[in-house]
């Protein structure tokens, strides 16, 4: 069992690298630029949380990762990298063996990653034996104590029963389980908790904390819930329309963000110090991908914009211990 520590992460080079990945859906119309020049790093142990508003990218970029974007959508340009290795350009053969066996995958219901004819074990198993050397009697062990190690009571028994017979926490931790069996390096999850009850929903983000600690797996943690975030990732990237618009670590955005955008969803969680009537709203709604503006892609929105706003798209640039892509900061004269 491997341990990281926080020194150790600091040290280590970055699992997986994103750089300026862009993913587009050709249509009848024209061609809708869904990601536009998404860089990130994830390092070994860390978790990355990825948040925004629905229809900003984020399940896209997660999907782009493990190559499963569905028809037409295709990446278009940038590189993804792992392990110091390109895999957005692998054939579909040699993405599905490393998608199996060095980057698992968590998703929203558990109900559609889970095949309802076979029994939990079955599933497992074969998972396991797919991508371990081992045999049958070795697989089904190892499927009884990854169904231990994800919380399920009397995994001996429950190893035989099917998903229907699992609530719907005990059917996320199965996923969890099968994410976990090949032992991989990188666990893109996928709003993993947005379907359970908070208490749940607490067991769940436990148990993937436990998981990098003990395991040393990076984990990207999509959701747009930012409690999930402040409570789980190390490091967070705020996405809107397509684009990373801030990233850093946890507790730098959440109480001292830098992009207009990030303030804003900031200032509309409620408070349990303040005594407000209303809460504070963002104004407007994010654009359309068959209607994306000129420039920034928030400065229809945005309380800050200013003429440059509207020409040019901001690029990621240093603010604090964070990164932010607003032209605020370039005209208080920060180095991009």
């Amino acid at each position: 069992m491997t341990v990281l520590t926080a020194a150790s992460r600091l040290s280590t080079e970055p699992l997986l690298s994103v750089r300026d990945l862009c993913v587009e859906f050709p249509t009848r119309h024209g061609v809708l630029h869904a990601l536009d020049r998404v860089s990130f790093d994830i390092a070994p142990g860390e978790i990355l949380g990825v948040v925004g508003e629905s229809g900003a990218g984020k399940s896209l970029t997660g999907a782009a990762l493990i190559g499963l974007l569905e028809p037409p959508g295709r990446v278009s340009g940038g590189e993804i990298w792992f392990e110091g290795r390109r895999i957005d350009d692998l054939s579909p053969e040699a993405m599905r063996s490393l998608r199996g066996r060095k980057i698992g995958a968590i998703f929203q219901d558990p109900l559609t990653s889970l095949n309802p004819l076979f029994t939990v074990g079955q599933q497992l198993t074969e998972t396991i034996r797919a991508h371990l050397p081992l045999d049958a009697r070795e697989a089904r062990a190892r499927a009884i104590d990854l169904l231990r190690q994800t919380g399920i009571p009397a995994p001996e028994a429950r190893i035989d029963q099917y998903p229907h017979q699992f609530s719907g926490g005990m059917r996320q931790r199965v996923v969890i389980a099968l994410a976990l069996a090949a032992e991989p390096k990188l666990i893109v999850a996928d709003e993993p908790t947005t379907a359970l009850d908070v208490s749940i929903q607490a067991q769940i983000i436990g148990l993937l904390k436990r998981v990098c600690r003990e395991h040393g797996a990076a984990v990207m943690l999509v959701t747009h819930d930012m409690g999930v975030i402040a409570e789980t990732c190390d490091r967070v990237a705020v996405m809107y329309a397509g684009r990373v618009v801030e990233i850093g670590p946890v507790d730098q955005v959440i109480n001292c963000p830098a992009h207009p955008y990030t303030i804003g969803l900031m200032a509309s969680i409620p408070s349990m110090s303040d005594e407000r009537e209303r809460l504070q709203q963002i104004d407007g709604a994010m654009p359309r991908l068959n209607a994306m503006p000129s420039g920034c892609a928030f400065h229809p929105r945005c309380p800050q914009a200013g003429p440059r706003c509207s020409r040019e798209v901001p690029v990621l640039m240093d603010v604090a211990s964070t990164r932010a892509a607003c032209w605020v900061h370039a005209a208080q004269g920060v180095s991009a």
